[in-house]
């Protein structure tokens, strides 16, 4: 974040054209007239941002500080969807969020800590960060702790610091596919996950084993025979799948993310099956557009919208002095059945 000097008088027809809204809609925001809803005057004053033209000054508000958000990358749509909410969420208290997005070879977490701190952030919350990594030393987290760097940290879990923990309960999550699956007459169900390194999948393959346990009557080391551990990418779903169906003979997979998910629906049509028919297929997160595929995809919703409130929640008190319980905060998911799941075939 720079600062420079007074940008160029804002010409209409560019502002509406970046908004997507008419000339006359930003005559009134600029104005300050009413009849404007408040999405539609927050696209106006983006565009003028992004167009690098000053906001007129009754606009302007004060900031209440700045607010480091980490997340991991932005190709699984799962993790924009959070930034977009947290991001508003902020914006509404006042903040003004500084979004930080990893990419291979590139800017470290650690190294975003570092810049973030330097710009005098008030605070972070970080989605599915190195907190989630239980291969990784978490005293990175005691030390900001320590220092008085309020931080909040959304899915993942570590007892090595004392923070606000906001997560979906992912073994409530595998019991959900699993109930749903076992009462449409499936008993091979398998589970694609990505590294069990990572705190969220180690809790979906234990809540998976019992859930196949408790609504199928698998024993567990049974249960594990139908875990195949690959990667949270697409290509890492196909891998699993594969696996699953030649190895395990499964009629069904539950999947650790969407992502995984659309992976096993083009292994199984690979290998000319067809889902639901041949297999069925339930995916985790509800990532936007998930709902568009081919078939549209049957999947465990992650209560975005509730946890970013949460976590935007605990920050602010945290910010302001008034010490917000620290531990985790389970949050339920739901099961959202479409056409990727069916009877089992005979």
């Amino acid at each position: 974040m720079q600062i420079s000097a007074p940008g160029p008088k804002a010409r209409l027809a560019d502002v509406a054209a970046q908004a997507g809204v008419s000339e006359a809609t930003v005559s009134r925001v600029l104005n300050g007239k009413p009849g404007v809803g408040p999405d539609t005057r927050r696209a106006v004053l983006t565009a003028l941002d992004v167009l690098g033209y000053e906001r007129p000054s009754q606009l302007r508000t004060k900031s209440a500080g700045l607010v480091g958000l980490v997340v991991p990358e932005l190709e699984n749509p799962i993790f924009p969807a959070f930034a977009q909410a947290v991001e508003s969420l902020l914006s509404q208290r006042g903040y003004t969020s500084v979004l930080c997005t990893q990419t291979p070879g590139g800017v470290t977490e650690d190294e975003y800590v570092d810049m973030l701190r330097a710009r005098g952030v008030s605070g972070i919350i970080f989605i599915s960060g190195l907190h989630a990594d239980s291969s990784v030393d978490h005293s990175r987290y005691r030390r900001l702790v320590d220092q008085g760097l309020p931080i909040v940290m959304v899915n993942g879990f570590s007892d090595a610091f004392p923070a606000p923990f906001v997560s979906t309960d992912d073994a409530g999550a595998m019991s959900l596919a699993v109930t749903h699956l076992a009462a449409l007459g499936h008993r091979r169900i398998g589970l694609a996950i990505g590294p069990t390194r990572y705190v969220v999948a180690q809790r979906k393959v234990d809540g998976f084993v019992t859930a196949m346990r408790d609504k199928v009557g698998v024993r567990d080391a049974e249960a594990e025979g139908f875990v195949a551990r690959s990667m949270f990418t697409v290509e890492g779903g196909h891998a699993a799948a594969v696996r699953l169906l030649e190895d395990a003979g499964v009629t069904a997979v539950v999947c650790g993310s969407d992502l995984i998910a659309l992976g096993v629906v083009r292994a199984v049509r690979a290998r000319g099956g067809q889902v639901p028919d041949t297999v069925s297929v339930v995916g985790f997160d509800d990532s936007p557009l998930i709902s568009y595929t081919d078939p549209p995809l049957t999947t465990v919703r992650q209560p975005v919208a509730a946890m970013s409130q949460a976590a935007v929640r605990a920050l602010a008190d945290e910010i302001a002095g008034d010490a917000y319980p620290k531990g985790e905060y389970l949050f339920a998911p739901e099961l959202i059945v479409r056409g990727s799941t069916s009877a089992a075939p005979r």
